[in-house]
């Protein structure tokens, strides 16, 4: 079982695209090669093909990201299912996670991620804690969202080590988390995995 996200940058056009292309990008690459597994199209969208069990992480991810960068956001629709077409450019591919992860994008509104795996109940459940992680990665600051990347990233380091990286305190690199939702979101990520692992 796969997941597919397709996803776009909200505001783009108001900050120069050499300013978070390349973030975005480098992100992307740490799921996999491009064009096989991601492709970025029409300036400021894409695809990107990883395991189910990586979809939400994956997503938050790239969310943390983009918004490192004033003014810009994440729009992302997950589908999950299989691949009935292969092909050596991820937009060329299809399947039941393409058409789901793209009927999802089309109807994207109020909630900026959204999650699609052709099991009803799953899906609501799920939806309903991105709804609630939303109200708080929404928020993120550029200092949160700075941290809250690394913290993905390097999930082995101790707040310690991710205060020396940064040069920060550990007092600070703990508050910010705590200010993103971070446990709270790697919790709701833990519950996603490990029921996703019953549906496959």
């Amino acid at each position: 079982m796969e997941a597919i996200i397709t996803g776009d940058i909200v505001n783009s056009k108001s900050v120069e695209t050499r300013t978070w292309i390349n973030a975005l990008k480098s992100t992307l690459d740490q799921y996999g090669q491009a064009p096989k597994l991601w492709e970025i199209y029409r300036g400021d969208s894409f695809q990107l093909r990883l395991p189910a069990k990586q979809a939400i992480i994956g997503t938050l991810h790239i969310k943390s990201s983009v918004k490192q960068y004033n003014g810009l956001d994440l729009r992302a629709s997950i589908g999950i299912g299989g691949i009935d077409y292969e092909s050596s450019q991820i937009t060329e591919c299809n399947g039941s996670a393409f058409v789901r992860s793209g009927e999802g994008f089309e109807a994207l509104k109020k909630q900026h991620m959204v999650l699609n795996s052709g099991h009803k109940d799953f899906d609501q459940a799920i939806n309903t804690m991105l709804g609630l992680s939303l109200f708080i990665s929404d928020k993120w600051s550029v200092t949160v969202s700075k941290i809250v990347k690394l913290a993905i990233e390097n999930p082995n380091l101790k707040q310690k080590e991710l205060a020396k990286r940064l040069d920060k305190s550990q007092s600070n690199i703990s508050e910010t988390l705590k200010r993103g939702g971070f446990d709270e979101i790697m919790r709701m990520n833990t519950y996603y995995k490990t029921q996703i692992l019953k549906l496959c």
